[in-house]
């Protein structure tokens, strides 16, 4: 999807704070209130690969953000499901509270890894997922395996660091060492 069918303004640019995506992007999604424009995806992103997730989005050019539903990994557990496409998500670093004096969500890192856990390949897919705090997810539905009707992910690519690239930008041996690694983002 593109920008072209938002119709935003020429010079527009998407690019909101932590307190500004959970104040007036999760709350609003999670209390069931509509927003303003409607320029961030519902998708399942554990059901795709990071690298097939740009093209999903409603608006973005290195950074793309999703409305996501959250599955626990066991029904009656309280882990999440990091399980996506050909690889996972791993945790990475602490949680950060968003929102003060109280916080009002939670932001983790989480870095896509290609291949079975837990000796899957890093590569350079990043994503910031933002869930609500204080919910009582034990409140659910018994034998549910949601575990968030919605949380609020940022995906991106890091550049460089070296690690082995996966999925489509991955280069066939032989080919040259310059060019974009991964065309399939432009």
């Amino acid at each position: 999807m593109s920008s072209g069918n938002l119709q935003l303004p020429p010079g527009f640019r998407f690019h909101p704070t932590d307190e500004e995506l959970v104040m007036h992007y999760l709350c609003r999604k999670c209390a069931g209130l509509s927003l303003a424009v409607p320029i961030i995806a519902e998708i399942d992103l554990y059901k795709f690969d990071p690298w097939q997730l740009p093209e999903m989005a409603l608006y973005g050019e290195k950074e793309w953000y999703f409305f996501s539903p959250r599955d626990r990994k066991y029904p009656n557990g309280s882990r999440p499901n990091r399980a996506a496409g050909s690889g996972y998500w791993k945790a990475t670093g602490a949680d950060k509270p968003v929102g003060s004096p109280k916080p009002v969500a939670i932001k983790k890192a989480l870095v896509f890894y290609a291949g079975k856990a837990p000796k899957g390949d890093k590569t350079n897919w990043i994503m910031h997922e933002y869930r609500l705090a204080d919910v009582d997810r034990s409140a659910r539905r018994k034998n549910s395996l949601r575990l968030d009707d919605w949380v609020l992910c940022r995906i991106y690519k890091k550049k460089g660091g070296g690690e082995k690239l996966t999925g489509p930008e991955k280069k066939p041996a032989g080919s040259r060492a310059s060019g974009p690694a991964s065309p399939n983002l432009h």
